[in-house]
Formats: C-alpha cells, structure tokens, sequence
C-alpha cells in the first residue's frame, strides 16, 4: 500500500481529535528538537548540547519535540524510553505527535496491516522492542496470530505515552507541529491528519500564514527559515543530522549533531 493510501486509511479513522497545547507567553528560551526516527545516539547527543548552551540562559527551559520518534532508526524503544522519563534539570519538555506514532498505533488498533507499518520503518521499532519479524513469521503461521503477538508484546506504558502526544503546540508567535497547517484554514479549524501528513499544501500555497510555524516531517539538507516556515527535519536516521532551533528573545539559532 503507497504511503498516500495508508495516510487516506488513517485519516478515516481520526475521529479523535488530539489535544492542542497552548502557552500564552513566550518568555522563555526554547529549544525545538526535529524527526528523531529511532537514532537514540543522535538525540543524547543534542540534548547535551542544547543542555551546555542554555547553562548561560536564565530561568527554566523549554524543550519542544516535534514528532517521528521512532521507525527506519535503530533505537525507537530506547528514544521513547527517554522522553517518558524527565527532562533535563531546569527544562520542561513537551513531545508532540508525528505522523509515524500516529501510524504505529494505527497497527497497534488494528487500523493498518503490519506490511503497511513495515513498510514506512515499523520492523526497525519492533527490533528496537526485541521483536525479530522474520523469526516471528516462522513461529506464528498466520497473520492474525502474530499481530495478536506483537500487538501484545509492545509494552503498555510505550503505547499510553503514545496516545497522550498532543498534536500542536501554540503561542503567541509561534505554532509548533509535525508537518505544517492547512494554510487554507484557520488554526482553531486544522485538522489532525493535515498536522502530522500535510506536505506540498504546506509549502507551496501563497496564503500568507499566521504566524511562525516551526516543524519537521519533510526532509531537508539543511534547516532553515524560510518565510514563516522553519523546517528542523534534516533526516537524522540517514544523514546523522539532528537538529534543533533555539527560539529566545526574537532570535533563532540552529545547532546540529
């Protein structure tokens, strides 16, 4: 199945709407983190450094997530192991959802096959949660057998954290999400699948944008503003790029593994 028919499937079944983070202010410095996608390595090594460059910054951080945590990457079990626990010392951290949690719990509830999510990077995370898919075939003959398996086997409290990600965070001048907005759309009228799979929409309408929109989900070289668009997926599961932008007194910064 194409990617665009399993986001056509998914988007069928989003009758939930996500919960929608807001802050009114946005007095401290922020540090927002792009697609992870399983690289563990990648994402303690720039939260080292996001850690060293706001030792001279004053008051509480706040460290934003921007989705795509898990998938094609070696260690998405060990990556979302490290946002459930907390922060670094002086940081608050908020994780939004990306497309990819959306399409694993998809599998999980039976939404998508397992082919489907393998084939958008699922078989890394079930190796990342001990699963080995080929073997597995072998031991459980048909289909329904095993996904019961692994259904059950992917730990409860992984799956729970999952389904709390909210889907947006908005302030004042900024909106942070996965993917982008419908620029057709005001922000109280975006719809979820647009949040976490919009691409082309996104970036090549004319519309003006409200404000900021600070996100991840299309690959690209290197991040960049562009207009109001800050982009912060630099492929880190290929490239070995992670990146992240620090926002803090109208100013933008951007540090890479």
């Amino acid at each position: 199945m194409s990617a665009a028919r399993i986001r056509e499937k998914m988007a069928q079944g989003f009758g939930h709407r996500r919960r929608r983070e807001r802050l009114d202010n946005l007095d401290m410095p922020i540090y927002v983190v792009g697609d992870v996608h399983g690289r563990y390595d990648l994402l303690s090594a720039l939260e080292r450094k996001i850690v060293a460059d706001a030792a001279g910054l004053p008051g509480r951080k706040l460290i934003v997530m921007l989705g795509d945590y898990i998938d094609r990457g070696p260690a998405s079990a060990q990556v979302i192991g490290r946002l459930m626990a907390p922060p670094p010392n002086g940081f608050d951290r908020i994780c939004l959802t990306g497309n990819h949690e959306m399409e694993m719990l998809a599998y999980v509830d039976g939404e998508i096959s397992l082919d489907d999510w393998i084939a958008l990077g699922g078989d890394a995370t079930l190796a990342s949660y001990g699963a080995n898919i080929l073997k597995l075939k072998q031991q459980y003959p048909t289909q329904k057998k095993l996904d019961t398996f692994l259904r059950t086997w992917l730990p409860d409290d992984h799956i729970n954290f999952l389904r709390r990600l909210p889907v947006m965070l908005d302030t004042p001048q900024a909106l942070f999400v996965h993917a982008g907005i419908d620029p057709d759309r005001p922000i109280a009228d975006q719809q979820d699948h647009d949040l976490v799979f919009i691409r082309s929409h996104f970036y090549d309408s004319a519309q003006p944008l409200p404000k900021l929109i600070v996100h991840g989900h299309t690959p690209i070289q290197q991040a960049e503003v562009s207009g109001l668009r800050l982009n912060l997926d630099t492929g880190a599961f290929r490239t070995g790029r992670l990146t992240a932008a620090r926002l803090w007194q109208g100013r933008i910064h951007i540090t890479s593994t």
